[in-house]
């Protein structure tokens, strides 16, 4: 019976390139509207166009300058803001993140801010797009389907660095077994969003890809001395001495929004819980999520694995954005792979479109009615990978059975 009501039916080929058709127009049209509108650098909101951009740019140019330990320094951070975008009312947009992303945010900031921002954007854009080239080869459609996902526009649109993130994450995902070395790097280069990276040990060494494991740990703390190499303890401690007030002004306190937050731990203090209650539910679902997307990767399809990793990712922090759910959408082209090469089970098709187009109302959702949109799409996505895994890959079967001679097995050694 509930087979029969199964709406897998009605999410028919045609119908997705209409939608994606759509919205791919509608991203491009507001994207258009937001650069022909704008005075300078501001946009018709007053805001600085690409929004959360602006401390990149000026994250960048204050380390260019000699002042690299007054990025996490919000009034002085806030002044260059002020500066770059003639407005003394100006949105402030604070930096949150540690030293090694600076390395990127000095290059950015040689160039001036609309054509760094336009670089920034268009050349991670591309990164995830080739991602979802290599997930999908023979699908003419992934391509449509990639432009044309709501949490594309959301992510354009903030100049966010969600592109990188999960081409990083996801390349590392899908050549963890042919390419260990390489997907250490990139999932080591991680570092500089560490809240995305807290399941990477586990998932590696789940897999028993101790060269991929070794990369990773080299990547990281290659960038983080670098670093220090480059400005030295002043940054790290900076960044150390921001932390506490970020937790309690964004995290804790909610003054970004809950409803731009779909996480765990937003969703019970959106609901009145305590913020020690919250810790403790974002606490479980963390180990939940890591736990599921370790046994997915130990025996799961590569396919199965990405998508896996990439939803997990996003239910294991209490700090993610509805624009980090671009992770999600190559989660998405992970399972589609292994729904073409494996056939499709019951209910995936809708869940899947359903995951796609979320980000479109999850933060409208969120804010009127309390439901997390975003978090249970990223659930139902962990969801459908570890069923796939459990159904084809006998994911639940010989728990106790070595992971090291997994690997040997899978890798023909």
């Amino acid at each position: 019976m509930i087979e029969r009501l199964c709406p897998d039916r009605h999410i028919s080929r045609e119908r997705i390139r209409i939608t994606a058709s759509l919205m791919a127009v509608m991203t491009i049209g507001a994207i258009a509207i937001l650069f022909l509108t704008a005075q300078g650098t501001v946009d018709f909101l007053g805001r600085p166009i690409g929004t959360d951009f602006s401390n990149v740019w000026t994250a960048g140019w204050l380390a260019d300058h000699g002042r690299a330990a007054d990025v996490w320094d919000w009034r002085a951070h806030y002044a260059v803001q002020q500066a770059l975008h003639q407005d003394a009312a100006i949105p402030f947009y604070g930096w949150h993140y540690p030293p090694p992303f600076l390395l990127l945010a000095v290059l950015l900031a040689q160039l001036p801010y609309i054509a760094a921002l336009i670089l920034w954007q268009g050349s991670t854009l591309a990164f995830a797009f080739l991602l979802i080239r290599q997930i999908l080869p023979k699908e003419r459609d992934a391509w449509l389907a990639a432009i044309g996902a709501p949490v594309v526009l959301i992510c354009l649109a903030h100049g966010q660095n969600a592109f990188l993130t999960a081409s990083l994450l996801g390349g590392g995902m899908l050549l963890l077994d042919r390419r260990p070395w390489i997907a250490g790097i990139l999932l080591g280069t991680l570092v500089y969003k560490p809240q995305f990276a807290v399941l990477i040990p586990v998932l590696i060494a789940a897999r028993g890809n101790w060269r991929a494991f070794a990369a990773a740990g080299m990547a990281s703390v290659s960038l983080c001395l670098l670093t220090f190499a480059i400005w030295g303890w002043p940054v790290w401690q900076a960044f150390l001495d921001s932390l506490p007030l970020t937790r309690h002004i964004v995290i804790e306190s909610g003054n970004t929004g809950w409803e731009k937050i779909p996480s765990p731990f937003s969703a019970i203090r959106q609901w009145g819980g305590s913020v020690p209650a919250a810790y403790a539910v974002q606490g479980v679902v963390t180990f939940a999520a890591i736990a599921t997307a370790a046994l997915i990767t130990r025996r799961g399809s590569v396919e199965a694995r990405g998508g896996a990793a990439l939803s997990a990712a996003l239910l294991c922090t209490p700090y993610v954005l509805d624009y980090d759910f671009v992770l999600l959408g190559v989660a998405i082209a992970f399972l589609s792979a292994d729904m073409l090469k494996r056939g499709e089970l019951p209910w995936e098709r809708t869940a899947l479109a359903y995951a796609w187009v979320a980000p479109l109302f999850g933060r409208w959702m969120n804010a009127t009615t309390g439901i997390p949109v975003d978090m249970i799409a990223a659930i139902a996505v962990l969801f459908i990978a570890l069923r796939r895994a459990v159904r084809f890959d006998g994911a639940l079967a010989n728990l106790r059975s070595s992971p090291c001679r997994h690997s040997h097995a899978a890798s023909g050694q």
